[in-house]
């Protein structure tokens, strides 16, 4: 009989969600023209983030050392967007663990395509 791929880790008591693929550390949506990404870092000081934009591309970082504990937490995610970005007009803010980042669609220069028609 074959057992669940996380038997082991809780035999060891580890957190499940440490060694899953997918994350819920963040949250992506679109309103009034713009994105909106809010990701969850607690314990990280703000000026151990950094976001930065490149090509479509929003690169999100952080990295925090617990001198105390002898600790070193990394976090790097990239998020791509389907539409132009305004990218002057991109804000960030970190407050109470969560960093929101702001990012403004060019209407003008929407990506656009074509439907693809789906066969039954």
């Amino acid at each position: 009989m074959l057992e669940p791929a996380n038997t082991w880790t809780q035999e060891l008591d580890f957190p499940s969600r440490l060694l899953e693929s997918g994350s819920n550390d963040y949250e992506l949506y679109e309103e009034d023209g713009e994105f909106v990404l809010s990701v969850e870092l607690p314990g990280f000081d703000p000026e151990e983030i950094t976001a930065s934009w490149n090509d479509g591309m929003l690169n999100v970082a952080g990295e925090h050392e617990d001198e105390n504990r002898g600790t070193r937490r990394t976090y790097h995610r990239r998020f791509r967007f389907p539409k132009a970005i305004d990218e002057d007009g991109i804000t960030a803010e970190y407050q109470n663990g969560i960093l929101t980042v702001r990012l403004p669609v060019t209407v003008e220069n929407a990506v656009s395509g074509t439907e693809i028609e789906i066969e039954s």
